[in-house]
Order: C-alpha cells, then structure tokens, then sequence
C-alpha cells in the first residue's frame, strides 16, 4: 500500500472577504486534513477591498479557536510555497459546473509543475453556491444585507472599509 498523501492541506485564494463558504470548506477539509493552512495569495490578478495584512488578520480572527487551522501569506507559484510548506495537498472549493473547467485547468498545470502535490475538491454546501467575495463586495458596496453570508464578525468590517472608501472618494474627487 502507498503511503498516505499527506497530512497538511494549503486553501489558497484571495478571500477579499472571507465567506461562509471559505469557512464551511475549511471546517470540512479538517475532516480529511490533521491540518488546514488558509494561504492567502498576494499576486492574485484582482485588486483586492482589503489589504494583505488585513485579510490574513481576519481571517486569523475568524479560526482563532482552530489550532489546526493556521493562516499564512505567499507570493509566486502555489507549487512552490506547498512543497516549501511541507504539504502534499492544495485543497480547492467549486460551487458550480462553471468553476470546474477553470479549477481543472489549475490543477492539471499544478501537477505539472509539481506531480507529488495532488489537488482535492471539494464541493460547496448547497446553501453557499451562489455567494462569492466578489458578490458580497457589490451587495456590501450599496448597502445591502451581508449578514448571514460572512463571517459575523467580518460584516462591520467590510461596512467600514467601503464608508473609509466613499469618504476619501469624497475627500479627493478626481476630474469631472
């Protein structure tokens, strides 16, 4: 019998904000995992509401009473900081068909690079399917109800953020 694949499984994303989602695929990938490492990337291609620093301090905050699950940072290709962690799993959420060809994709080009890291799937919970950071931010940005989709100790802080936003986009109006 092959030896197990390993014990410690990297979540990356941009989590800008982390959602219920994030969490319930965390929370279930201690079930397969002795460890969860929340990997927020810093070169993700999008231009995040929250800073690095303060993604990773929510997020932190929101696990605090998980010592299995710690919460980290990386630059570069996901290979690389996975085998520099040790670990021998990316752990990947889909919530529908649409995300599975580009998930596909991802973790074909990953096995290339790095053919000892396997990539695990795990489907959303049906109630999650249709959230997204980027769905929470617009609903967030004109004043809609956010509670209930993140983390409730997220919800004032992101409210905060995008009055911090329109203050200075007040303060500072750009041309006409």
């Amino acid at each position: 019998m092959d030896k197990l694949c390993c014990v410690t499984a990297i979540y990356p994303g941009s989590f800008d904000p982390l959602t219920n989602g994030h969490v319930s695929i965390v929370r279930r990938g201690l079930k397969l995992f002795q460890t969860v490492v929340v990997a927020v990337a810093r070169d993700s291609g999008k231009t995040p509401l929250f800073t690095l620093d303060e993604r990773v301090a929510m997020i932190r905050e929101v696990f605090k009473g998980e010592p299995r699950v710690q919460v980290d940072s990386f630059t570069g290709l996901l290979v690389d900081y996975v085998a520099r962690r040790g670990a021998g799993a990316v752990l990947r959420g889909m919530r529908a068909v649409s995300d599975f060809e580009y998930e596909f994709q991802l973790a074909l080009m990953n096995r290339r690079l790095h053919r000892d890291i396997e990539t695990v799937f795990l489907m959303t919970d049906y109630k999650w399917m249709y959230i997204s950071s980027s769905i929470i931010k617009e609903a967030a940005r004109h004043g809609g109800n956010i509670q209930g989709l993140i983390p409730n100790a997220l919800v004032p802080e992101v409210y905060k953020k995008f009055a911090e936003l329109e203050r200075q986009r007040q303060e500072n109006p750009g041309p006409p």
